[in-house]
């Protein structure tokens, strides 16, 4: 398994570590109900409470260090013990629980990433497939020439199809298998709609042409609606970026100057630049979480 960010060693280790802590994984398992499904899709070979209890070793380890730099630091500084206790739990404990929560959420985060490639490349690969299939090209072979070609995740899905039709079981059986365990809905969705394609004996070229114009009439609706969506997104921006700033620091300025009152400028500003920056940079996550596949 790949190195997962924030845990300090490789998973091998720290899932060796963090074996004493397995009781305390079973318990914390229970509030993320859908970490199981999220380690499967995510093709991590690990059980919940044996990735909860990394993720409590991980917070606990960045605790115990932080703990004890922080305790240095303001020893050091000479600052009055009870604060300098306060200060390094406080830091330490945020930093340990801000660790814990995104380990336990790294899988759903690589499942959304798999969701997403998988979604992306759907079209391209099943326009590839339609190509082949209306030349004439049997539909394993037509496996096989996706399986070889970079269409990222669903290449590695038609890599792993091959390979179990490789080893005896019929095509019908294993798309079944990848429309059942896959996360994608549309990659789901067309695998059932080509296995009801081979069970009754449909044309499979008709069955991916009109899963391809399906497909295309909804990549345009959800484009439309993505565009109907920055409207207000729009709107949100002017307010709070532009107007309320400016009328803002005018507003300020005029009641300073009517009751005599010295407004420590410098400090408005870095106050509000701070502000702009954080709205702004969530405004681009939101514009960024609703852009439509395709776009």
């Amino acid at each position: 398994m790949k190195r997962v960010p924030l845990i300090p060693f490789p998973v091998s280790m720290a899932k060796k570590l963090s074996r004493p802590l397995l009781g305390m994984g079973e318990t914390f398992s229970n509030f993320f109900p859908g970490l199981s499904r999220d380690l499967d899709h995510s093709e991590m070979d690990m059980e919940p409470r044996e990735w909860t209890a990394m993720a409590v070793f991980t917070a606990l380890f960045y605790f115990i260090i932080l703990f004890s730099v922080m305790m240095l630091v303001t020893a050091a500084a000479r600052i009055i013990p009870a604060q300098s206790f306060g200060v390094s739990f406080l830091v330490g404990f945020s930093i340990a629980g801000a660790s814990f929560f995104y380990i336990n959420m790294y899988p759903k985060l690589q499942a959304k990433k798999k969701i997403r490639d998988l979604d992306e490349n759907l079209p391209h690969a099943l326009h590839h497939l339609l190509i082949q299939i209306r030349s004439g090209v049997p539909l394993f072979n037509c496996l096989v020439s996706i399986s070889k070609s970079g269409y990222g995740q669903i290449s590695k899905e038609f890599g792993q199809a091959v390979n179990e039709i490789n080893t005896g079981k019929s095509e019908i059986e294993t798309m079944e298998i990848l429309a059942r365990e896959n996360p994608s809905l549309y990659f789901r969705r067309v695998m059932w709609q080509l296995v009801n394609a081979l069970k009754s004996g449909a044309d499979i070229g008709d069955t991916i042409k009109e899963i391809v114009d399906n497909l295309s009439v909804e990549q345009m609706l959800a484009i439309k609606k993505y565009g109907a969506q920055l409207n207000p997104i729009a709107m949100l921006y002017m307010v709070f970026c532009v107007i309320m700033p400016t009328m803002g620091i005018t507003f300020l300025l005029v009641l300073g100057s009517f009751i005599g009152l010295s407004i420590p400028m410098e400090y408005i500003l870095l106050g509000i630049l701070g502000f702009l920056v954080m709205f702004q940079f969530m405004l681009i996550g939101m514009i960024k979480s609703r852009r439509p596949i395709g776009i």
